[in-house]
């Protein structure tokens, strides 16, 4: 199933795609999809629900602006240089162990909104990833058992501003945080929606020019074994977010250097996660 979030920044309502590609709007079923609705078992109960119920769901227009799928998570955690070339464009060490941060949830937006470049920023560059929602809470897990864990996939652009990120003291967390810095969708694919995650396809096009074109099967770290080893440090919540990683194509490893400006238009997606469209404004 595929789950979306329509109407307006910060009044979203929830949604499914059907099998027809049809949107259909359920706010009959009387939950959002947040951290309650997956700790509940809230996929197999909606399912359930629209057995009975989805001849009477209204469709969703399709101008009306698409969200993003789930509401803010308690946590967004991202693992940087997951990818080898990317780590190599870096300029960084292939890493021995996933490395882990933070990224503020005040940062998600819906996958078509606009993405800001901030204050003072001159490096704001993107990152296509496959993100994943946690489907129930997890603690010190087992690699094998990691995907019984796993709620769903959704499309993430993990937006970063690299001034911020690696000149600046501090962690990484200040370049990956500022508003409209984590678009997600168009919507989100339940776990038997995507048969092999270790092998999606996934692209970002920058002014209809690929910059990135990669898959999932060139991870380090591959999903069962980033969901238990972030398990060993930190209780991960129902709607958490796990964000695996972005390929090499990144502006900061052109030569030139390459960042977005006002005006430029984002194009990415991952196999069976849908296509996202951003286009770049200035702040203020």
């Amino acid at each position: 199933m595929k789950l979306i979030r329509f109407g307006k920044a910060g009044e979203e309502k929830p949604g499914i795609i059907n099998k027809n590609g049809q949107r259909l709007n359920v706010t009959g079923f009387g939950e959002d999809y947040n951290e309650a609705f997956f700790e509940t078992d809230g996929i197999k109960r909606l399912i359930t629900w629209l057995s009975k119920n989805i001849d009477n769901c209204p469709r969703i227009p399709e101008s009306e602006r698409l969200g993003p799928p789930l509401c803010r998570p308690s946590k967004i955690v991202c693992v940087g240089l997951n990818y080898a070339k990317h780590a190599k464009e870096s300029g960084m060490q292939l890493p021995t162990e996933p490395v882990l941060f933070f990224k503020s949830t005040t940062a998600i937006c819906g996958p078509d909104d606009d993405v800001i470049i901030p204050k003072g920023s001159q490096k704001t560059d993107w990152e296509v990833e496959l993100a994943v929602v946690i489907g129930k809470k997890a603690s010190y897990i087992e690699e094998e058992n990691a995907l019984e864990y796993i709620a769903g996939y959704v499309l993430h652009n993990d937006i970063s501003e690299r001034e911020f990120q690696l000149e600046r003291q501090g962690q990484w967390v200040k370049g990956k945080s500022n508003d409209t810095f984590a678009p997600l969708g168009p919507w989100l694919a339940t776990r038997d929606e995507i048969s092999d995650p270790s092998n999606l396809n996934l692209w970002l096009k920058l002014n209809g020019k690929t910059m990135q074109d990669s898959n999932t099967s060139d991870m380090v770290f591959k999903i069962p074994k980033l969901v238990s080893y972030i398990s060993q440090f930190m209780t991960l919540l129902p709607g958490d977010i796990i964000s695996t990683g972005t390929p090499f194509g990144v502006g900061l490893g052109l030569n030139p250097q390459k960042y977005l400006v006002e005006g430029d238009v984002m194009e990415l997606g991952v196999d069976g996660l849908g296509v996202a469209k951003q286009n770049v404004i200035k702040y203020g």
